[in-house]
């Protein structure tokens, strides 16, 4: 097994789309019902390693390269939400179970050096729901970051004023080693399609 810790990750150095070999690759995602299974499904069809960061009795669709996170580890990711909760002004939760998800959230962006999302994009710039946590945390750390947003229908790309809508000559194409794969539990049909052509895009089978 790599080693996955962040500053891991992140010396990994530059690759590009022509150097891109999936047995080279890990997805980190969170193995939970809807984008992330859609993630792992599809990582799994192309040979990319998995990493699902979950915690002791967190429901998960994955079973394929769980990371069970201890108390310590949860707490380690919890400044970096209640900070990104205040530049998103919405309310972090107190609920157990809800905020230790949103912690395997910073496992997964942290790890990942480009980050795609499964949601909506929201008027002020956020995305909807817990997701929006990774993607806010993403934005933060200057990774690149794209939403394929179900309602519209399409990719956005976070340009690091705004968001941009990606035409279909620039579609994302994975291009590190290391990349992160989250999103909504309510998968539609355009959103699982996104997640099969991003993986048909960035790896030749």
């Amino acid at each position: 097994m790599r080693e996955i810790d962040g500053d891991t990750a992140a010396d990994a150095g530059d690759y590009t789309a022509s150097m891109m070999n999936p047995k080279d690759c890990i997805l980190f995602s969170g193995g939970a019902p809807g984008a992330e299974a859609a993630f792992g499904e599809a990582a799994e069809r192309y040979g990319v390693e998995e990493v699902n960061f979950t915690f002791d009795g967190h429901r998960m669709t994955r079973t394929r390269g769980v990371r069970a996170l201890n108390h310590e580890e949860l707490q380690a990711g919890d400044v970096s939400l209640e900070y990104v909760s205040r530049l998103m002004h919405r309310r972090y939760t107190d609920a157990e179970t809800i905020r230790k998800i949103l912690q395997t959230l910073w496992y997964q962006v942290n790890n990942g050096q480009e980050i795609y999302v499964i949601g909506t994009v929201l008027d002020d710039g956020t995305v909807r729901g817990g997701t929006g946590w990774g993607a806010e945390f993403a934005k933060l750390c200057n990774k690149p970051l794209h939403v394929f947003d179900q309602a519209k229908k399409c990719w956005e790309r976070w340009t690091g004023d705004d968001w941009t809508v990606c035409g279909p000559h620039d579609l994302p194409v994975i291009t590190h080693p290391h990349f992160t794969g989250t999103g909504t539990r309510l998968l539609e049909d355009t959103g699982k399609r996104a997640v099969e052509e991003l993986f048909k895009r960035s790896f030749a089978r």
